[in-house]
C-alpha cells in the first residue's frame, strides 16, 4: 500500500494552519480524556457507553406506537399495465460467501484512545447540525446553514429528517431518532408541492431511509411508511411496453384511474433505470412480495441480454432508449454522474441476494474488466510526488462505425472517487485480489487529490494529464505544459505559467473545471471500505486529515456549508447549501471508519448508494402472490 506524504507545496501553506494541526495531533495523543470531554461533555459520554457500541446501537424500545397517516392509501392506487407473472425472489439459504472484513487484531489502548476521540468529534459535529436542524428546519428537506431557514428540494417530505434517521440510530441518539420516527409518521406521501418527483433521488433517500431504519429498529411505522412510499413509486413502473421505471413521476396522475397510460422513457440516464435494485429488493425481502423484485429484475434481465450490444461492449452507455429496450446508440460512457449506483448495485445485488442470482456477478465481471481497461487511468506526475500507484477513472467516447476508435477523457469527478471501494468490496466478494489491488489505487488517487489542494479537500471536477503505460510514467515537463495549454486554450509558456499560478494547480493537474467541494461522501466512503478490507491504519489518519479540513473550510453557525473554491486557503465564507447526504452519509462514514469495525460489518450488511445499511438476510423466502 502506498503511504501519501504531503505535496511538495507543503511547506507553502499558512503556518497558523501548519501549527493547527500539528497541536490537534498533540492534543489527540496526550490529553484524549480532556479532548473527549471538551467535546461531548460528561452527559454525552454517559449517554453513548462507546465501550458497548452494540449494545447502545441494538438497545430497541419496542414503542411501536406511532401512528402512519396520510391522505391517500397507495396501496389502493390504480395499475394499468398490470404484470401477470412476477420473477420471484430466488428462494433459499444464503450462500456462504467470501467474507469482507479484515480479521483486525485487538487495538491498544493508545490506539483505542485515539480512535474514540476522533469518533466522538465526527458524532459532536453530526450534533450540532442536526439540532440546528431541529431548530430551524423541523419537517422540511433542507436546512440552510448560512441563514438557519429549511428549503423544499425533494418532494417537501423532510428529506433530512429520513435521510438522518438510520445515523441518529448508529450514533446512540436514541430520544433524537424516536422524535424523528414521529414526525415521519405524520408525513403525507399522498400529496407534494412538486409537480414530479425525481423516482431515482426518493428511491435512494427516502425509501432507503425508511428501509434501513426499520432494519436497525423493528419500529413498525417505518415500515408502513416504507410500504406507502414503495407503493407510490412502483407506479413509476407502470409504464408501456415493459414496465421500465421513469425518471420522473406526476404523482397526482399516478392516481388517477382514468388517466393516460404512461409510456416507458425514450431517454434515461443509466443510473435512473438501473439504481433501483437494492432498495426494492430489500423492500421485496422484508415484505416477501415478490413484484417488488420482479420491478427491477425486469430491468436486470434486459441489461444481462443486452450488455454486448453497446457501442463498447460490456460497458453501459449514460443514456438509453428504455421504450425501445435500446442501449446500441449513445457513445458516451462514465462511471461517475448519470451512471454511478448502477455499476456499484451489481456486486451489493449479489451480497444482499446471499449468491442465489449469479446474473449479477457475471455483469459485474463484464463491465469490470471493460472500466479497468478503458477508464481507469494514472496520473503523469513528477518524480518526487506519489504517483507510482495511484488511479483515477475517467470517462470515454466512441466515434466511427463500424471501426470505432475509443478515447479517453480523464477527467475526474469527486462522486466517482465511490469506485475505490466498489472495486475493493466487489474483489473481496469474488475473491479477486486484482481488484481488491485496483481499489487501493483508485482509494489512494482520492486521497492524494484531497492532500493535493490549499484546503485540503478535493474539487468537484478536474483534469489530470493520463500516462500511456500504468507501468513506467516518467514526468515530462514539455508534455504536461502542451496539455495545460490545450486544456484552457493558452498559446505561450506565459500563459501557462499564469494558469498554474491563477488555478493554483498542483503537478499533473491540467484543468480544474469545478472548483466546488459539496460536502460529498464519495472520497470517505472508499477510504472507509478499504479500511475495513485491508486492515491499513494509514487510512485512519488519511480520514482524520479529510475530516479536519473539511470541518475548517464548511462549517457554519448553524452547521455546514458547500465550499465555493478549495484552492482557497484560507477557505471564504461558504455556501448557503447543505444536501440531506451531509448527514445521511459523509458524517456517518467519518464515524464509521473511527468505530469498531464490528459496528455495520460489511459481512452483515449491504449499503446503498445513500449510506442506508440494509440487513442480510440468512434467509431468503417470499409468498406466491403480490
Amino acid at each position: 500500500m502506498v503511504r501519501i506524504k504531503m505535496p511538495r507545496n507543503a511547506a507553502s501553506q499558512p503556518m497558523s494552519r501548519r501549527h493547527k494541526r500539528n497541536l490537534t495531533y498533540a492534543l489527540i495523543a496526550g490529553f484524549t480524556v480532556g479532548l473527549l470531554y471538551l467535546w461531548t461533555g460528561p452527559v454525552d459520554l454517559l449517554a453513548v457507553p462507546f465501550d458497548q457500541h452494540e449494545a447502545y446501537m441494538n438497545d430497541r424500545a419496542n414503542v411501536d406506537g406511532f401512528v402512519s397517516k396520510g391522505s391517500y392509501d397507495w396501496r389502493k392506487a390504480p395499475f394499468h399495465h398490470p404484470v401477470k407473472d412476477y420473477i420471484p425472489l430466488p428462494p433459499g439459504k444464503p450462500r456462504t460467501l467470501a467474507p469482507v472484513q479484515y480479521n483486525f487484531p485487538p487495538e491498544s489502548s493508545s490506539q483505542r484512545a485515539k480512535r474514540e476521540a476522533r469518533r466522538v468529534a465526527v458524532r459532536r459535529e453530526f450534533q450540532r447540525s442536526w439540532e440546528s436542524y431541529k431548530r430551524c428546519a423541523w419537517g422540511r428537506d433542507e436546512l440552510l446553514p448560512l441563514t438557519g431557514e429549511g428549503m423544499e428540494t425533494f418532494g417537501g417530505w423532510g428529506a433530512t429528517l429520513v435521510d438522518s434517521l438510520d445515523t441518529l440510530w448508529i450514533m446512540g441518539f436514541k430520544k433524537e431518532f424516536y422524535e424523528a420516527v414521529e414526525a415521519i409518521a405524520a408525513i403525507d406521501f399522498g400529496k407534494t408541492e412538486t409537480n414530479a418527483i425525481s423516482v431515482f433521488e426518493t428511491t435512494i433517500r427516502y425509501l432507503g431511509g425508511l428501509l434501513a431504519a426499520y432494519d436497525l429498529s423493528r419500529e413498525k411505522v417505518l415500515l408502513e411508511k416504507a410500504v406507502q412510499l414503495g407503493e407510490m413509486l412502483y407506479r413509476a413502473f407502470d409504464t408501456s411496453p415493459n414496465n421500465f421505471p421513469l425518471d420522473r413521476l406526476v404523482i397526482e396522475k399516478a392516481k388517477m384511474k382514468d388517466g393516460p397510460a404512461l409510456s416507458a422513457d425514450t431517454n434515461i440516464c443509466f443510473a435512473g433505470l438501473a439504481s433501483l435494485t437494492l432498495e426494492f429488493t430489500r423492500l421485496a425481502q422484508i415484505t416477501q412480495q415478490p413484484k417488488y423484485y420482479d420491478a427491477v429484475a425486469r430491468v436486470t434481465q434486459f441489461l444481462d441480454r443486452e450488455q454486448n450490444s453497446t457501442r463498447i461492449p460490456g460497458l453501459f452507455p449514460i443514456w438509453v432508449n428504455a421504450y425501445k429496450e435500446d442501449i446500441s446508440h449513445s457513445n458516451s460512457f462514465t462511471v461517475g454522474a448519470m451512471a454511478d449506483s448502477s455499476y456499484e448495485y451489481f456486486p451489493k445485488m449479489y451480497a444482499l441476494l446471499g449468491g442465489l442470482e449469479p446474473v449479477y456477478q457475471k455483469i459485474w465481471k463484464d463491465s469490470a474488466a471493460m472500466i479497468d481497461k478503458h477508464m481507469l487511468f494514472r496520473p503523469m506526475l513528477p518524480d518526487s510526488e506519489p504517483g507510482q500507484d495511484l488511479l483515477f477513472c475517467g470517462d470515454v467516447t466512441t466515434t466511427g462505425d463500424p471501426v470505432r476508435i475509443i478515447k479517453l477523457d480523464p477527467e475526474m469527478q469527486h462522486l466517482t472517487c465511490f469506485v475505490g471501494g466498489m472495486f475493493g468490496l466487489a474483489g473481496r466478494l469474488f475473491t479477486d485480489q486484482h481488484h481488491i489491488s485496483l481499489g487501493e489505487k483508485l482509494t489512494e488517487g482520492c486521497i492524494y487529490a484531497y492532500k493535493s489542494m490549499p484546503s485540503g479537500i478535493m474539487p468537484e471536477i478536474f483534469n489530470l494529464f493520463p500516462c500511456e503505460s500504468r507501468k513506467t510514467c516518467p514526468w515530462n515537463e514539455t508534455a504536461y505544459e502542451a496539455e495545460v495549454l490545450r486544456k484552457t486554450y493558452g498559446r505561450t509558456h506565459a500563459d501557462y505559467l499564469t494558469t498554474v499560478e491563477e488555478q493554483k494547480m498542483p503537478p499533473g493537474f491540467t484543468y480544474l473545471r469545478d472548483k466546488r467541494y459539496l460536502l460529498r461522501p464519495e472520497a470517505i466512503e472508499s477510504v472507509f471500505i478499504m479500511h475495513r478490507i485491508t486492515g491499513h491504519e494509514e487510512y485512519l489518519d488519511h480520514a482524520w486529515d479529510m475530516f479536519t479540513s473539511i470541518m475548517r473550510a464548511t462549517s457554519t453557525k448553524f452547521a455546514n456549508g458547500q465550499v465555493f473554491d478549495v484552492t482557497a486557503d484560507p477557505p471564504v465564507e461558504p455556501e448557503n447549501k447543505m444536501e440531506s447526504f451531509w448527514l445521511a452519509e459523509t458524517l456517518k462514514y467519518f464515524y464509521l471508519i473511527f468505530s469498531p469495525p464490528d459496528m455495520i460489518s460489511l459481512d452483515e450488511w449491504v449499503f446503498n448508494t445513500e449510506a442506508h445499511p440494509f440487513r442480510r438476510p440468512r434467509v431468503i423466502k417470499v409468498q406466491a402472490g403480490g
